[in-house]
């Protein structure tokens, strides 16, 4: 496939060699003369030294035969106003990074249709959806997001206790938008109907809000939500897009900063946070706080040293489960390995997070695959288009392929797990669990 990535920083060098080692044609846009020169040196890739929201940049690139454009850059002006560019100057698929403030923004405004790109996203809040994984479903194999963030999709399996074993799903009377999407039995998968009997055993997949199933999680796991108390070190844009992930339910939070500046704006946007002017590289202050009474810490901060050193005090001090972010993705992996023989029980990678994300794009196929479940199910999103026979149609009037079911629906800013009398319109983001014996008929409906 032919890619262009604009920005060879962090994130974007970091793409830029994983797409280039599977062998896709690769160009580079960036404005620093020396950061170029490295790139060009170390990658095997085309350079191109200019401004990429610059239209004869992206000609230059080679934009009207790009099947990618990859906005990274550090600004978001730059990045949506270049891949705003790119669609319009004939890039297949068109995505724009932006910062965890923006992202958060699209439930006021429609960033990606107002600039005509086909995704958004925050390598920030992808980093902290990672952390939190390890936070709010410590039992669960699964935890992702789909519809911008709405929709949240949890597997876990059917423990002893839990009260859903001997029933059917319809018996168990779950939330209007909550879906069981597939269930997962002696190593197969399937994609279930309410007359399906749970068994211990079990693997499910769930898919609804955050908030909802977090409520409804217990019915499988067997046990009570009892509160959770996380300490998260630096108030940064990754410990705010953490903190604002766990910002209420069963979660009681604190978080740590320095700068007093900074202390004043977390307050005033994180509503059941609790905000420390303090900080948490000091054990005296750990002490003081009583950190070691904690079930998670979480290393959130810029500095990789900062962030496993910290954990280290707090695991020393009495908490449960550390976690940590990592910029260094080798690092990431080392400190993972080694993690449970120094209380570190996760390393997030941001690059790893959103090289992870961003590679379901790359891809020729209608829809992008999001998670291959095991057991033969995947998870796929597709678009909508004008002349699609799906278009103007409720879902319980189109017919369906054997082993597949909708199980987000996001129409312009409003996202949720579909009923059978939702209308699906042209341009809608559709999620859906599919058999992969039912791919090929499922490709067919959707064209």
């Amino acid at each position: 496939m032919n890619i262009i990535i604009l920005g060879a920083g962090e994130i974007g060098f970091y793409m830029a060699q994983q797409l280039s080692s599977q062998e896709h044609n690769i160009c580079i846009i960036d404005t620093d003369e020396s950061v170029a020169a490295e790139v060009n040196e170390k990658l095997d890739a085309r350079v191109v030294e200019g401004n990429g929201s610059s239209v004869t940049t992206l000609e230059e690139a080679g934009v009207a035969d790009c099947d990618v454009f990859l906005g990274l850059s550090s600004s978001d002006n730059t990045n949506l106003v270049a891949a705003s560019l790119a669609k319009s100057l004939g890039a297949k698929r068109s995505i724009a990074r932006v910062h965890s403030d923006v992202q958060k923004d699209q439930w006021l405004f429609d960033f990606r249709a107002h600039f005509n790109v086909d995704y958004l996203f925050s390598s920030e809040r992808l980093a902290a959806v990672e952390l939190a994984k390890y936070i709010r479903n410590p039992d669960c194999l699964i935890v992702e997001e789909v519809a911008r963030g709405r929709i949240e999709i949890q597997q876990m399996p059917i423990f002893d206790a839990s009260e859903a074993i001997g029933k059917t799903l319809r018996s168990l009377n779950l939330p209007p938008r909550v879906r069981v999407g597939s269930i997962q039995r002696g190593g197969r998968a399937l994609v279930p109907d309410g007359g399906e009997i749970l068994c211990a055993g079990d693997i499910v997949t769930l898919f609804g809000s955050p908030r909802t199933l977090q409520e409804v999680a217990p019915i499988f796991r067997g046990q009570s939500s009892n509160e959770v108390r996380v300490v998260i070190f630096g108030g940064g844009e990754y410990g705010i897009a953490l903190a604002q992930m766990l910002d209420g339910g069963r979660f009681r939070t604190r978080i740590f900063e320095k700068s007093a500046k900074r202390c004043a704006y977390l307050a005033s946007v994180l509503q059941r946070t609790t905000v420390i002017h303090a900080d948490a590289t000091s054990l005296r202050q750990l002490k003081e706080e009583q950190v070691g009474d904690a079930d998670f810490f979480v290393g959130a901060t810029l500095d990789d040293e900062d962030n496993v050193m910290t954990c280290l005090q707090a695991n020393d001090l009495g908490v449960k489960h550390c976690v940590t972010l990592i910029h260094r993705a080798d690092y990431a992996d080392a400190i993972t390995r080694v993690g449970n023989k120094i209380g570190i029980v996760g390393a997030v990678s941001p690059r790893v997070a959103t090289s992870k994300d961003l590679m379901r794009f790359v891809t020729d196929d209608e829809f992008s695959t999001l998670i291959r479940l095991q057991g033969g199910v995947d998870v796929i999103e597709f678009i909508v288009a004008a002349d699609s026979p799906l278009a103007g149609k409720l879902i319980h009037d189109v017919a369906w392929p054997k082993d597949s079911g909708l199980v987000s629906l996001t129409h312009g800013s409003q996202a949720a797990v579909p009923k059978g009398d939702d209308m699906i319109h042209a341009g809608d983001s559709v999620v859906a669990m599919v058999g992969r014996d039912s791919i090929a008929a499922f490709r067919k409906l959707i064209r």
